[in-house]
């Protein structure tokens, strides 16, 4: 399983990025030096904010492209609609 993740830092921007381990992902963004992500080790920590699961790496990797590419309004409006009721 794949999965596609947004992240809050703690300088309020969005990360997005691809795991198959999102709880190990994320500790790593957030006490890893050499595992974490160049741009969130500077913006620690962060929080994940939203996922999605894929089968294969393929369609995660075309996920991530298309929610890179939205504005961020777009993106708080995806996370918006992923939060609980």
């Amino acid at each position: 399983m794949w999965f596609v993740y947004i992240l809050r830092c703690a300088d309020n921007t969005l990360y997005t990025g691809i795991t198959t381990n999102i709880d190990r992902r994320i500790h790593e963004h957030n006490t890893d030096n050499r595992m974490g992500s160049k741009y969130a080790r500077v913006r620690r920590p962060v929080i994940l904010l939203y996922n999605e699961s894929f089968t294969n790496r393929s369609e995660v990797s075309k996920r991530e492209i298309v929610i890179k590419k939205m504005s961020r309004d777009e993106k708080e409006r995806l996370i918006f609609q992923y939060l609980p009721s």
